[in-house]
């Protein structure tokens, strides 16, 4: 006998809707590092039901958003600088791998990314900062031709912007990196492989060093653990 399949509770897309509004206050700030969260006060604040805010709650704690509470209850997982750190390791290896394949097919990075990157390194909207370096980094995901390059970093990436947001208002030379960016662009559009994967390790290396460095002094000034 074939198996039946189950009514689902409630709507897939209010879930994803709950799913992705708790994970921007999270990476925002708004719900801050180790903060206590309640089913009941989080649907009252989103005017759902509770229900989809269970399901988003689970789905946020196997990605490891959300951790248990002592006694009961679910707090917001804190900031970890060890798990940055290797956050970068892995990111590193991919923009590596992203670089190559690019620069082998010459592919043409958009200059309009440097131009909105930099204007944003000038702004005060840590937001804007983030969102430029992540669309500049998935265009080289997309440039290198391999759809699993940016499956496997857009896992990362949501753990990285609650580090970046935390941190990047006080990282001084903001626009330095957009001249690394360009560098990288340029030895993609060149075709020159190897100065792309070069290039692209050393920006990570010393983008993981800067923002594990920034975010070890924030935690040691507020007294939170790491």
């Amino acid at each position: 006998m074939p198996a039946q399949l189950v009514q689902i509770a409630a709507a897939p897309d209010l879930v994803d809707q709950v799913y992705r509004a708790l994970l921007d206050a999270i990476s925002g700030g708004s719900l801050a590092p180790g903060e206590r969260i309640t089913q009941e006060d989080l649907a009252r604040r989103l005017a759902v039901s509770r229900q989809p805010v269970l399901q988003a709650l689970r789905l946020l704690k196997k990605d490891g958003f959300v951790l248990d509470a002592p006694g009961r209850g679910l707090l917001v997982a804190p900031l970890d600088v060890e798990w940055t750190r290797k956050l970068y390791q892995v990111r590193g290896a991919l923009e590596v791998l992203a670089a190559r394949l690019a620069a082998a097919q010459r592919a043409r990075i958009d200059p309009k990314l440097i131009e909105r990157g930099r204007r944003a390194a000038r702004g005060r909207s840590v937001e804007a900062m983030i969102e430029a370096d992540v669309a500049f980094h998935h265009a080289i995901y997309a440039a290198s031709g391999n759809p699993l390059i940016a499956q496997s970093a857009g896992q990362h990436w949501v753990h990285l912007r609650r580090a970046m947001g935390a941190v990047l208002q006080s990282v001084p030379q903001r626009e330095s990196l957009w001249d690394e960016h360009e560098a990288i662009a340029e030895a993609i559009g060149a075709g020159d492989v190897e100065r792309a994967a070069q290039l692209s390790e050393a920006h990570c290396t010393r983008a993981g060093e800067t923002l594990s460095m920034r975010l070890a002094e924030r935690l040691s000034r507020s007294g939170d653990t790491a």
